[in-house]
């Protein structure tokens, strides 16, 4: 009797021939020059999918890191990680390049929110502000990393052209080190995220093509899906996919997590941490819990998100289109543990940005929009577990400046229906 092989396993079979079929082209044919490499991804957008021409898209079959085989150790797979980075100190005189400033971010406390949000006198609110990377956000530190372990296993090198779906914080690190390092890049991005981000990402070098908001991860109209598209037509291109990559997470495991616990000196209860990819909350999480016995984990995901559990958390407005940019999906990305976190808290678009104008106002720390998201997940949760006292740490992702046309906004805001008072 044959042996009954399963969706995924018939997903994974058809993507791992693709994913020669793509590094055997590329290793016989040429760099292209810029103007090639833009001329061909202006036909591939112009061109609706067409099977028949370009045969099945192989997306690779997310369902999140417990049923992702290819993980080290140190995420509870077979193996060591292949590349360990130790994480560079920031130069205290002369910087060889904006790189040396991605990491060794501050953490700073917040006595003023604090009291603005009423929260118990016995709490001590901190804040791990990312928005001090040199790209100003979080995945700057997955972007270097990933391109640098790209680097060491020989997979690219520059003049190579790199392709990356994204919601726009990775896009922005990626294009800020490809600038950098002398690759061309090409970045696919729905049409929901911020014009900052794209004319940022413009003005680092690269090109964007936008997709439908709307449309599902699996759809021949994704990001996900042009980035295939675009990978397949190109010489020399790569999708180092941040949705499966390791180097995501282990930049969280390996830099984040540990100055989370050199700068709390070893003491920390909760840590508070919104989930996009995933590979932040996962990395930190599973370095404290190695570090800090004891530590709590808050997952925050945004209502109409999928990846907070139970499932049932993400039952109101599921799938439902909401506003705040670079968080949340219809997917679980392979790099996203879930199980990391003691707890999920859901939270909305109107109290997000509200509480982002107010950490603005009143700590004056130039947060984007999710860490609103982030910041409404710790209060929650203080609220619903009965928190009087302790150390609680919030991960604040980005920076205002991806978003000076949107929350931060006053017309934007009434036009969106989202109101302008703050705490």
């Amino acid at each position: 009797m044959p042996t009954e092989v399963s969706a995924v396993e018939r997903a994974m079979s058809g993507y791992e021939q693709e994913v020669h079929k793509v590094a055997a082209k590329t290793e016989a044919q040429v760099q292209p020059t810029y103007a090639e490499m833009k001329a061909i991804a202006d036909k591939v957008f112009a061109m609706p999918y067409d099977e028949a021409v370009e045969g099945v898209l192989p997306f690779y079959p997310y369902d999140g890191m417990d049923k992702f085989e290819d993980k080290p150790a140190e995420m509870g797979g077979p193996k060591e990680h292949s590349a360990s980075m130790p994480r560079r100190e920031r130069p205290a005189t002369i910087a060889n390049s904006a790189l040396d400033f991605v990491n060794n971010t501050p953490l700073i406390r917040v006595d003023r929110l604090r009291a603005a949000l009423k929260l118990p006198e016995k709490i001590e609110l901190l804040t791990k502000c990312e928005m001090y990377n040199a790209g100003g956000s979080v995945k700057d530190r997955i972007a270097m990393r990933m391109i640098e372990e790209a680097e060491a296993s020989g997979q690219i090198k520059p003049g190579d052209v790199l392709i990356e779906p994204t919601s726009g914080n990775t896009g922005c690190g990626l294009c800020m080190a490809a600038a950098i390092k002398g690759y061309k890049v090409i970045i696919t991005m729905p049409l929901k995220m911020s014009g900052e981000k794209l004319n940022m990402m413009k003005g680092l070098g690269a090109e964007i093509y936008r997709t439908p908001t709307e449309a599902g991860w699996r759809d021949t109209n994704s990001h996900i899906a042009l980035a295939i598209r675009l990978q397949k037509a190109i010489p020399c291109a790569h999708v180092l996919d941040q949705y499966k990559n390791m180097g995501n997470p282990m930049a969280h495991y390996d830099w984040t997590g540990d100055e989370i616990v050199e700068q709390c000196g070893g003491k920390l209860d909760y840590m508070v941490v919104s989930a996009g990819t995933g590979g932040t909350i996962t990395g930190i999480a599973k370095k404290l819990k190695e570090k800090i016995p004891g530590v709590q984990i808050i997952g925050v995901d945004p209502q109409g998100s999928i990846l907070a559990v139970p499932d049932n958390l993400n039952d109101e407005d599921r799938l439902k289109a909401y506003a705040v940019e670079g968080i949340g999906y219809d997917f679980i990305p392979s790099v996203l543990d879930r199980s990391v976190a003691d707890k999920w808290v859901k939270t909305k678009d109107a109290e997000s940005f509200k509480m982002a104008r107010t950490i603005i106002k009143r700590e004056g720390i130039m947060c984007g929009g999710s860490c609103g998201s982030a910041m409404v997940g710790a209060v929650k949760a203080i609220e619903q577990l009965g928190i009087t006292e302790g150390r609680v740490c919030v991960l604040l992702a980005d920076s205002t400046r991806n978003y000076m046309s949107k929350f931060l906004d006053d017309a934007w805001m009434e036009k969106s229906g989202f109101p302008l008072d703050t705490f």
